[in-house]
């Protein structure tokens, strides 16, 4: 008798066998849905345009780095790269050749190669890790060679003075990380002006000069004379997203008559000399 009262109804066995299935078929639908999601994302972004890299850039630098005709993908494409003065500036010099770009995830964040014939015989490695409120961009060395021209896209003063010449940046190991809107450079470079010239003055060239970058919490600039007539010194720094440069502008003995209308140009008259103020 007993047994007969503990005996499940067959209707309630298979209500419970239809619950358990209904259950098993709601959990391979969440998985199949979540599997179909995961590769629809994973499929976007490997085939993500090169347009989204370029507006990366464009953000990331303000407006003054752009990256125009962007072909390919974010992880491997081309574009023309264009300087300016920022968002509202009309400024615009555009590298002779196009730089091209390989990208690559890691553990750690991306890294990439980063090529433009005009200006560098081998690509600059990069890398990019993302920090608590911020990112980390690291180049492991640069060398690369410019003409001056391409400084008027940057807009005052160079706009101004429109110097022609050639720029040869140098850097070891550098980082330089953004975290709570305050970027933090880490290493040195060396910026090398050489047969500098400028349509406000006859002269050509007017000398050759070095900036010198060293990084910190505080990143400084160092302006110094190599040669030449035009004379000039100064030194910066970095206060917040701006630099605040002083320095000043001389003529050589005797080229004091040739470069007064370029220093009455470049600075505030103090007797023979010009003080420079920028930021």
């Amino acid at each position: 008798m007993a047994s007969r009262f503990n005996r499940t109804p067959r209707n309630a066995v298979k209500r419970r066998a239809a619950d358990h299935y209904g259950q098993r078929q709601v959990s391979y639908s969440r998985w199949a849905w979540l599997g179909c999601t995961s590769g629809a994302l994973a499929s976007l972004l490997w085939f993500a345009p090169a347009a989204w890299l370029a507006a990366g850039v464009s953000r990331a630098s303000a407006g003054q780095l752009q990256l125009a005709d962007a072909r390919g993908s974010v992880w491997r494409g081309s574009g023309q790269l264009i300087l300016t003065g920022g968002a509202s500036s009309v400024d615009a010099t555009v590298l002779p050749d196009r730089v091209q770009w390989t990208l690559w995830p890691t553990l750690s964040g991306l890294r990439g190669d980063v090529l433009a014939q005009c200006c560098s015989t081998s690509p600059v490695r990069l890398g990019v890790s993302p920090r608590w409120g911020g990112a980390q961009l690291s180049i492991n060395a640069l060398k690369v060679n410019l003409p001056a021209e391409l400084l008027v896209g940057l807009g005052t003063p160079w706009n101004t003075l429109n110097p022609q010449g050639k720029l040869a940046l140098e850097a070891d190991a550098m980082t330089i990380e953004w975290a709570n809107g305050r970027a933090l450079l880490n290493g040195n470079a060396t910026l090398n002006m050489t047969d500098v010239s400028s349509r406000l003055s006859t002269l050509k060239p007017l000398g050759d000069y070095r900036l010198s970058l060293t990084g910190g919490d505080a990143p400084s600039v160092q302006l110094q004379t190599l040669q030449g007539a035009l004379q000039l010194s100064g030194s910066g720094q970095w206060v917040g997203a701006r630099m605040r440069f002083t320095g000043e502008a001389s003529a050589a003995p005797d080229r004091e008559a040739a470069l007064a209308n370029l220093l009455n140009i470049i600075g505030r008259r103090q007797g023979a000399k010009s003080l420079i103020t920028l930021g």
